[in-house]
């Protein structure tokens, strides 16, 4: 046999305090010279690892099935002996020497020895005074911790699986195989990538001609982003493995965070400042020739999410990742997304997103993660030991294939991952359909498959789309569970661990079936009694809401549910029929509460209500803002209230401010830190009250009108890009971007912008020396199957046609004015009124216009927004609002006083009785005239808007337009008199930002991990 040793010296390393009191050591990361030197039949490792047992082997001594660890205290006067032998395998050394760092030891020397799949180590260690180690707790406690770190494989160089046959993981286990691929492994042993210049545009260069396949000396502006991106990728996937080995190492609660959305933005951005190497990318590019900011204009968006809920998700992926807490995000890989929206002729069209055309550099597709997810088939019976268990054979199986996203923090190693699941048609049964010749059916079982993760949110007004949104919704969670079972089953036996290592979030209904399938599998798969896996699933999840309104929640069909998860439904029956039993013993024969508390809908299409479902299985229920847990326990879930106050909370939505600042806002950054004294706050947000000392400075107010400027210019520049359309920069730029729905009233504002045209028609020129330039922009999409909400689209269109090209008006369209009478005093509002609709709005679009806004609209009937994170945003960046009393804008109040913000309309607890009196009230005559004209065909399309008309006026009025009309109009005037007196509005904006630390995502990730999912932060060591 062949046998040989590496001999190296090991140079110190920065160290993560422990238990042990042991000084920094060791970098496993960085290189060291190699030797290799004969190793004799005769070394001292013969006897005891070929069979033999050791004499008196030390109570240090710990074997395992492929590892034996070994103290020898006799080898050196000076230093502790550790003698390890196990297999082979890639980044062994690292694993062990890990383990060293974070226990604080010093490794003076060490030598490797190795024989065919075996190595042996062989380390000289002391401890923080550089003293041998003699006590035995503390060296058992070493021993275990290395063969606990080796045995586990350590996360590196390893993939697990099983075969084909069950389509797990597949299994690759590499080694170090022969003396010379050792010898070359230890010569080229991990280095962190650099993030230099030099180092930079070397990697740059190399993924142009290696990853793109172009010519380093002739590749143009979307290659260099690609080969940026990957270089950029690379250091992110050196973080991703540190901190999966770690969360592996230290095993503590994973957060497993399950959520049909994510709007994630741009990925390049968010990525160099989180690893804060954007300047260095900036120079490293500048001298080949390439700008930063035309290469990061290159991507385009990830189509993964619609609104708000997405973009709350991707801002919760950042703040866990940035905390440093033990988190995986779990979604879906849409192939085309929601939509991308063209407006024809004012009409809004839906066409396919391809933004996977050109590929997605920032993924990472994992082959050989794949697992089954099955549909339709029948529930048969089988006995086990004597007991019965359910079996459930599937009709069809497609396969979910896994894509890893890394998603870093921001200054913190930790990276952690969000895993999106394509579908794919089964392997084994696509392949029958080839070798029988039926090649079209083996097409039609592709196309089927992959149908389940093409689009978001599939048209659902006939039953095939509702089947499609259910069998999204089970894919999702089925091949999510897997993923997080198989974790599981890697390092536990026992599933009454489960709860102490796992916290399943549900973001609302979409994942509820996951609470099902977990039964399923611990129930059918794993042969748990039902209490035992009862108790195990209550414990785990915890569900958030997002619904106001009892009608909205979700409901699935008995025969649809019946027909495609046959199994499911039968546990579901068994949930609500215990449920319902438990429940008869705390309240009685009340039998219209147990009605309405049934997770089974008995009504005339009898359906399973997900919500209840989920209050039921789930140890926490959260609302979304302080007004938003009032309305879920008065109104939408106040029986379940009255059953379990207890487990009612509510955490207010927040944003990150690395994404709506940092990145969309770099000039805000820069002086925010200025004025500060410290970048701190980006960490911190509760630091930006700190502004409100200064909010008064002269020198400040300049220097924030400047950047206000500069976002301005930005805006504008992309306005007229889009529509040929130049703004003035002295006009307020007032904004309302959102999706397109009857609470959120964009029609109120559209009708609003009639009355200031109706005005500017009949003003006097006398008039028109003062004036208040105003451009409204509106953008965000309407739901394809969303009839009221597209016509709604139309009329801003209809609008914006008839006041741009007024031949009476002209010009004066822009030296316009409104004069509100309701004010006492006789000052004169003037307005130049422009509008522009933005059309496919996303994220990179919110991060120009959010920064370029001076006013923004919030204006949701009361009692319909959950939260509304837009606010927040628009917050952040010194905006001013202009809003209803609705959702998180009651606490935004609250941090930054009314008189900062423009209010106006019905409180909460006016609009029922509001909705009572619509019928016999009649409207404001400023309403009645703009409905008026719109419904006499002044701006077109008279048949097509008298539907919408008709919605708005007299017992239709559901959301209140008419009642909140002359308040809305009064709010517009106070804003058009505030931006007059600049001064004043830029102490205003300063205000908003000093008080919007609160409504940071890092606070509310804070709470949920305290308060509900109990996971504390896992930080991955520093190198």
């Amino acid at each position: 046999m062949i046998m040989a040793t590496v001999s190296f010296p090991l140079p110190g390393f920065h160290h993560r305090p422990s238990d042990f009191s042991f000084p920094q050591s060791l970098n496993p990361r960085r290189p060291f010279p190699v030797q290799l030197k004969p190793l004799q039949r005769h070394s001292f490792i013969c006897n005891s690892w070929f069979g033999a047992k050791p004499a008196e082997p030390s109570s240090a001594d710990i074997n395992s099935a492929t590892t034996t660890v070994k103290v020898d205290a006799a080898v050196s006067p000076d230093s502790t002996v550790f003698v390890i032998r196990a297999r082979n395998k890639i980044g062994l050394l690292q694993v062990i020497t890990g383990v060293f760092k974070l226990l604080g030891l010093h490794i003076d020397k060490a030598t490797v020895e190795f024989e065919g799949d075996f190595f042996i180590n062989k380390f000289y260690i002391t401890d923080s005074h550089g003293q041998k180690i003699d006590d035995q707790e503390n060296l058992d406690r070493i021993t275990k911790a290395l063969v606990k770190a080796i045995d586990s494989g350590g996360g590196w160089g390893t993939q697990t699986s099983v075969g084909p046959s069950t389509r797990g993981i597949v299994v690759r286990r590499a080694g170090l195989r022969s003396k010379p691929k050792a010898e070359r492994m230890f010569a080229l042993m991990d280095r962190f990538l650099s993030n230099d210049p030099v180092s930079l545009q070397k990697d740059i260069l190399d993924h142009v001609e290696y990853t793109v396949a172009r010519s380093r000396f002739s590749f143009d502006d979307f290659e260099a982003y690609q080969a940026l991106a990957h270089s950029v990728r690379d250091r992110l996937i050196e973080r991703w493995h540190d901190t999966q080995q770690y969360f592996k190492t230290k095993d503590p609660k994973r957060l497993y965070f399950l959520s049909l959305e994510f709007l994630m933005g741009r990925s390049l951005s968010n990525s160099v400042i989180n690893l804060g190497i954007r300047d260095q990318c900036a120079d490293a590019l500048s001298q080949l020739g390439f700008e930063y900011e035309v290469l990061a204009e290159q991507e385009g968006d990830a189509a993964l999410g619609n609104g708000g809920l997405a973009r709350l998700s991707a801002c919760q992926m950042d703040s866990l990742a940035t905390l440093d807490y033990p988190a995986w995000g779990y979604g879906l890989r849409y192939q085309y997304g929601l939509f991308r929206q063209v407006i024809i002729d004012g009409f809004q069209h839906e066409q396919p997103d391809y933004w996977l055309n050109f590929g997605n550099p920032w993924e990472i597709e994992r082959v050989h993660v794949s697992y089954p997810v099955k549909f339709y088939g029948t529930v048969e019976e089988e006995t086990l030991n004597g007991k019965i268990f359910k079996v459930w054979v599937p009709g069809e199986t497609v396969e979910a294939v896994a894509y890893d996203n890394p998603i870093p923090g921001y200054r913190t190693r930790n990276t952690i991952n969000l895993r999106l699941w394509a579908a794919k048609p089964d392997g084994q049964y696509d392949m029958e359909s080839y070798n029988t010749g039926d090649y079209i059916n083996a097409v039609v079982n592709r196309q089927r498959a992959e149908t389940i993760s093409s689009v978001l949110y599939p048209d659902d007004r006939s039953y095939q789309g509702k089947e499609l949104r259910l069998k999204q919704h089970y894919f999702f969670v089925s091949a999510s569970l897997q993923d997080i079972i198989r974790r599981f089953k890697d390092d536990h036996k026992n599933f009454e661990d489960f709860p102490e290592k796992v916290a399943l979030q549900l973001n609302d209904t979409h994942p509820s079936l996951a609470v099902v399938e977990v039964m399923r599998v611990l129930v059918d798969e794993e042969h748990l009694g039902w209490d035992q896996a009862w108790n195990i699933v209550c414990k785990i999840f915890s569900f958030t809401t997002h619904t106001v309104l009892p009608e909205a929640l979700e409901k699935i069909p008995v025969d649809l549910l019946g027909s495609l998860l046959p199994r499911h439904l039968q546990i579901i029956y068994d949930i609500n029929f215990n449920f319902m039993e438990e429940l008869k013993k705390r309240i009685g024969l009340d039998f219209s509460r147990l009605s309405q508390m049934s997770i089974v809908d008995e009504g005339a299409v009898k359906s399973i209500r997900m919500a209840n479902l989920s209050i039921v299985c789930s140890h926490t229920v959260n609302g979304v803002s302080r007004m938003h847990l009032e309305l879920l326990k008065t109104r939408v879930f106040k029986n379940f209230y009255e059953l379990w106050p207890h487990k009612f909370q509510y955490k207010t939505n927040g944003v990150t401010q690395r994404r709506w600042i940092v990145v969309s806002n770099p000039s805000l950054c820069g002086l925010i830190s200025k004025w500060l004294g410290t970048e701190a706050w980006i960490s911190d947000m509760d630091l930006l009250i700190g502004l409100r000392e200064f909010a008064a400075d002269v020198d400040l107010h300049q220097e924030w009108k400047m950047v206000k400027k500069v976002n301005k210019m930005r805006l504008a520049e992309y306005i007229e890009a889009m529509s040929g359309v130049k703004v003035s920069l002295d006009a307020m730029f007032d904004v309302q971007i959102k999706r397109i729905h009857e609470y959120k009233r964009q029609l109120l504002n559209i009708l609003s912008i009639i009355h200031r045209y109706d005005c500017i028609k009949n003003m006097e020129k006398t008039h028109r020396r003062k004036v208040v330039p105003r451009v409204c922009i509106i953008g965000g999409k309407a739901a394809p199957g969303y009839e009221v909400a597209k016509k709604i689209i139309k009329l801003c269109h209809a609008v914006a046609e008839k006041i741009n090209n007024d031949a009476e008006v002209g010009d004066l369209l822009k030296l316009g004015y409104y004069e509100h009478k309701s004010y006492e005093n006789p000052w004169k509002m003037h307005i130049d009124a422009m509008k522009i609709f933005v059309p496919d709005y996303n994220v990179s679009v919110a991060e120009l216009v959010i920064p370029g806004a001076d006013l923004s609209q919030h204006i949701s009937t009361a009692g319909h927004e959950a939260s509304g994170t837009g606010s927040m945003k628009f917050l952040m960046n010194g905006c001013l609002l202009l809003a209803t009393a609705d959702g998180s804008t009651v606490e935004i109040i609250e941090e930054i006083r009314a008189e900062n913000m423009f209010l106006f309309g019905a409180k909460v607890h006016e609009v029922p009785a509001l909705r009572e009196e619509r019928k016999d009230r009649k409207a404001p005559h400023q309403f009645a005239r703009v409905v008026r004209m719109v419904r006499d065909g002044y701006f077109g399309f008279k048949d097509y808007f008298k539907s919408l008309c008709d919605s708005i006026e007299g017992d239709g009025d559901f959301y209140l337009l008419g009642s909140d009309f002359a308040s809305y109009l009064e709010a517009q005037g106070a804003a058009d008199k505030a931006f007059v007196d600049q001064e004043k509005w830029t102490q205003m904006s300063i205000l908003s930002t000093a008080g919007s630390g609160r409504f940071s995502s890092d606070r509310t990730i804070e709470d949920y991990a305290e308060t509900t999912w109990g996971i504390e932060p896992c930080k991955c060591p520093s190198e």
